[in-house]
């Protein structure tokens, strides 16, 4: 995907601000796009499989730092060929099937154009990380005219985003160097989460086979 035209005349700071602006506004088209699918599970279906959402965008400082550890200068057209997380979205759900029921629904709309997707899900990575990431493209509509912008989404299950959070924070802990017996136990860990989403999900699906529960109007003592 070709870096979108910005004028000649900008220096490098001017650069750098209008291509996080446009990162922004991929950002809020996303964020919006997802916001009316929540609606629409809520209207129609009763049941809404999105817990809640987290959006981000990378800071100069993270940035600069990735570009560095994937070998390249940091510069802007670098950032935005080589990066494809710059504008981030979180979707938290609550079942693995709520996963790809959504990941369907976004990649089936007209103008979403899937660049890129990471199932670590069916195949999680050896330290035991499940999530599902998808890159994708969105058209943004400005003055001048419509520009493609990359956001990636991940979507994971409430479980899965616990186990993440902790290995954030152990990982940039000890700098990617955490002892042996911390990444044995998050592997477990890891397991367990598995084991976990996967009778949760069962759980569900005798509840839904089950049907609504027979009302009952009486007093309960």
């Amino acid at each position: 995907m070709a870096i979108p035209e910005l004028p000649k005349e900008y220096d490098q700071l001017d650069q750098w601000k209008t291509l996080m602006f446009l990162y922004s506004s991929a950002l809020q088209e996303v964020q919006t796009r997802i916001n009316i699918l929540s609606d629409e599970f809520h209207h129609i279906n009763h049941y809404n499989p999105i817990e809640h959402v987290k959006a981000r965008i990378k800071t100069p400082e993270s940035i600069v730092k990735k570009l560095k550890r994937l070998g390249f200068e940091a510069t802007i057209d670098n950032m935005y060929r080589e990066l494809h997380d710059i504008a981030g979205v979180r979707i938290i759900c609550s079942f693995t099937s709520d996963i790809y029921y959504l990941a369907d629904a976004i990649s089936r709309q007209n103008d979403v154009n899937v660049l890129m997707v990471k199932d670590y899900i069916a195949n999680p990575k050896p330290n035991g990380y499940r999530s599902y990431h998808m890159v994708i493209s969105v058209p943004i509509y400005l003055s001048s005219g419509q520009v493609e912008m990359k956001v990636e989404i991940q979507i994971r299950t409430i479980a899965m985003d616990f186990w993440a959070s902790l290995e954030h924070k152990i990982h940039y802990k000890f700098e990617g160097a955490a002892p042996s017996h911390m990444r044995e136990n998050l592997k477990e860990c890891a397991d367990m989460v598995a084991l976990l989403d996967e009778r949760m999900m069962a759980l569900n699906e005798s509840l839904q086979e089950a049907g609504e529960p027979e009302d009952d109007s009486r007093e309960q003592p």
